[in-house]
């Protein structure tokens, strides 16, 4: 496929020291939900300050919300929706990771809607699909990790725990970031083992996109920018967190699977994983991907429906010569013992051998539109086949 619609509206500020220059971009309000995760990371590494000090420079007033988890509630977003709503906010910043960033868009699409109920416009098993009514508010990203690439993406992935529900919340223009600050600086703190997973998720993004059967001349382009650098530095960046030019590579490979989501798209594989933290909310969203990647790609392998870009993606992660497509397996197996991830175990998450099934067809259920960019049908056996493969 040659054909592809790419849009991303969305002005990157990429460097060491971007935050610096917030002040000096057009802010699209004047009053802020400045949204954070619910610890204390952003004080303690004082990025929260800075931002601060950025939306004072830049003449904005600002109300904090501190109240989004790793994997960001239904519950929660409607809060900050609300939060919005009562405080007059007319734009939203998200200053955090991947799950602060989906938490603060889906809070500016929600905002100004007549329904504070997320599902009333969410898909997926349960929701009620319904469109939006009214000009989601304009949001700004500024990311302090390196693993969703929803700084450019038009989407966000919401928890609903009553349903057991993980999916994507809304993928119109208009929920793209205005503005994205892009500074490796605010990811040096971030410890080793969360560094490997979001590295890992940013990398399953372009894998999956580049076999995914959308796969098209752009996507191909930014994906194999992705892969080459998280190959090349996701290590460095795990060994040193003060390695500058390893975060501004996987920071930027980050930025460019972000792309790849807009360009083409994800497979099964994210699907799989969102239902498996689902139903086990403490699970890292890469730590689950990175447990069932060497059998999800494996499946694919036998199968023998892209052996090419195996052989493509083999040789991206270093090995240039290779010639056979499970090799990109014994590529990949070498990058995650790299960054310390190759034994991670189901089992200490609470997952068990019985819900293999109920995850399979929950992954189908809930994002079932990234089966439909696989390189091939599946069954639900199949898929919990994979899950059975993987287990620990």
């Amino acid at each position: 496929m040659n054909d592809y619609n790419f849009y991303a509206p969305t002005r990157v500020i990429f460097g060491a020291g971007a935050l610096s220059k917030l002040h000096e971009q057009e802010m699209p309000g004047k009053k802020a939900l400045l949204v954070i995760s619910n610890g204390k990371s952003t004080i303690t590494n004082g990025s929260l300050a800075r931002t601060e000090s950025e939306l004072e420079k830049a003449g904005c007033e600002y109300v904090i919300f501190n109240k989004v988890a790793a994997n960001p509630l239904k519950s929660v977003v409607e809060e900050g929706a609300e939060t919005a709503r009562r405080e007059n906010c007319d734009f939203v910043v998200a200053l955090g990771g991947g799950s602060v960033m989906d938490a603060a868009k889906v809070m500016a699409m929600l905002a100004p809607q007549p329904s504070n109920d997320l599902w009333d416009y969410a898909f997926g098993e349960t929701g009620k699909g319904k469109p939006i009514e009214n000009e989601p508010l304009p949001w700004v990203a500024i990311t302090t990790s390196a693993g969703t690439g929803s700084e450019v993406d038009q989407a966000g992935v919401i928890t609903n725990p009553d349903t057991n529900e993980k999916i994507g919340v809304g993928s119109g223009d208009s929920l793209f970031a205005v503005l994205a600050i892009v500074d490796p600086e605010l990811m040096k703190t971030v410890p080793p083992k969360f560094t490997a997973y979001q590295g890992f998720d940013a990398l399953f993004h372009s894998l999956e996109g580049y076999i995914a059967n959308v796969h098209n001349p752009m996507s191909d382009m930014v994906e194999r920018a992705a892969i080459e650098n998280i190959g090349k530095y996701l290590p460095r960046a795990v060994k040193d967190g003060n390695d500058m030019e390893a975060r501004e590579a996987v920071a930027f490979a980050n930025t460019m699977s972000g792309y790849s989501m807009v360009a083409g798209a994800c497979t099964s594989e994210h699907s799989m994983e969102h239902a498996m933290s689902a139903f086990h909310p403490e699970l890292p969203h890469g730590a689950g991907l990175i447990m069932i990647s060497r059998e999800y790609f494996k499946f694919w392998i036998d199968k023998h429906v892209c052996d090419d870009r195996f052989i493509d993606m083999a040789r991206f992660l270093g090995k240039t010569d290779a010639k056979d497509p499970y090799e990109f397996i014994t590529a990949l197996t070498e990058l995650q013992e790299a960054c310390g991830v190759a034994d991670l175990k189901m089992s200490d998450y609470g997952i068990k051998e019985d819900e293999f099934m109920k995850m399979a067809k929950n992954a189908r259920a809930t994002m079932g539109m990234l089966f439909m960019c696989d390189p091939a049908e599946t069954t639900d056996a199949e898929i919990a086949g994979i899950y059975e493969r993987s287990y620990r």
